[in-house]
């Protein structure tokens, strides 16, 4: 049965579709867009998409299923998603369940029906905007009403509601898909990440390149990380405006200043370089996709990359003591950062990725070498 659904827009754009889900949940957020073709499920559950409504570019979603495995949360994150068409069949040997049969369990809505190739168009002109999915039969004006009365992503601190309520240690699982690391270390590392919406592939990655993992939630002090005498410190990607993360602003200035060898990704890499008196801004439709290439400066090759992000570091005025090391060639913003004396680096793309490419995988590699040594090290 056909349930129409609207998708209201702030700037008064107004979308009509069929819906999909839960149907009695309404979508709030900022709406956002994703160009991956493969990797659904892994969207839907990053922890950095919090707070927003995902658009997926790919017209047909949902045609593979979903699985226990390819989630890297413990549930869904976005608040509702946006597609053409949501599969009504799906399949794949591993899969367990539909992608809508996912999508009404957790509680979530979907839209489908519209023409997202209009939808994304708007969106790459005026910017990402809020904007709400409702089934509910709500007049239109009330809904873009509601949707310009939903708080805006600048200003928003979102890591304390998808970080984990106590610190673990994590605990590594054989799984049947996962490809072996590009170097056998000779020792075990111990690494204190700090999980500000912490994606499950990236803690795989740590552990597969030889690093017991103790995982510490995005409110933990310095003194409380530092007790575990870490050899490396991790800072995770995670959701909204970094800037407004002063808690872990200040937690991070006091553990750089130990000289540990410290790696960031995404909100980590933003969150280091505000550390250091760089400055962050909100793209005007960010980077959310499984093929963005992205050059290192250092040896001048190029790089597939996955990325998910609505804010950038500012390169201008980069302070003395950061050296940019990646670009995006996209738009040529930042896309990398290594201290000049200290071991510290980070990136503003997922290394990690899955699925998508394996171009960046040699950035935990370098993590691996700089602990060897306690030096930053080039690793091509």
């Amino acid at each position: 049965m056909n349930i129409d659904a609207v998708l209201a827009l702030e700037n008064g754009m107004i979308f009509r579709g069929q819906a999909f889900g839960d149907l009695e949940s309404e979508a709030k957020g900022e709406v956002v867009f994703n160009t991956s073709i493969t990797g659904y499920q892994e969207v839907m559950s990053d922890p950095s998409y919090k707070g927003q409504i995902m658009t997926f570019t790919y017209p047909h979603i949902g045609n593979y299923g979903v699985n226990p495995e390819d989630f890297e949360s413990d549930s869904l994150k976005v608040e509702g998603i946006i597609v053409k068409e949501c599969s009504r069949t799906y399949s794949n040997y591993r899969a367990t369940g539909s992608l809508q049969e996912l999508i009404k369990e957790q509680g979530r809505i979907g839209i489908q029906g519209i023409d997202t190739r209009q939808l994304v168009r708007v969106l790459r002109s005026e910017g990402v905007m809020r904007g709400i999915i409702s089934a509910k039969g709500k007049d239109s004006q009330m809904l873009i009403e509601e949707a310009n009365s939903i708080p805006s992503m600048e200003g928003l601190d979102l890591t304390l509601g998808v970080t984990c309520g106590a610190s673990y240690e994590f605990a590594p699982q054989t799984e049947e898909l996962l490809h072996n690391p590009l170097i056998s270390p000779n020792r075990v590392f111990r690494i204190a990440a700090i999980d500000y919406g912490i994606k499950r592939n990236i803690l795989r990655r740590l552990s597969q390149y030889g690093c017991h993992v103790t995982v510490f939630p995005a409110h933990a002090k310095a003194e409380e990380i530092l007790a575990i005498n870490p050899e490396g410190i991790f800072l995770s990607n995670g959701p909204g405006d970094p800037a407004a993360a002063v808690h872990a602003i200040e937690t991070i200035s006091t553990l750089v200043q130990q000289g540990i060898p410290t790696f960031g990704i995404c909100l980590g890499h933003q969150l280091l370089s505000l550390v250091f008196g760089a400055k962050t801004y909100k793209l005007r439709f960010g980077h959310r996709g499984a093929n963005h290439p992205v050059k290192n400066l250092l040896t001048g090759e190029i790089e597939i990359t996955s990325q998910n992000h609505g804010f950038a570091v500012d390169q201008n005025g980069l302070p003395s003591a950061l050296e940019a090391t990646h670009m995006n060639l996209n738009d040529n913003t930042l896309s990398g950062i290594r201290h000049r004396e200290l071991p510290v680096f980070s990136v503003q793309y997922h290394p990690e990725a899955a699925p998508g490419p394996h171009d960046s995988d040699y950035l935990f590699k370098q993590f691996i070498e700089m602990m060897s040594t306690g030096k930053s090290v080039l690793i091509a």
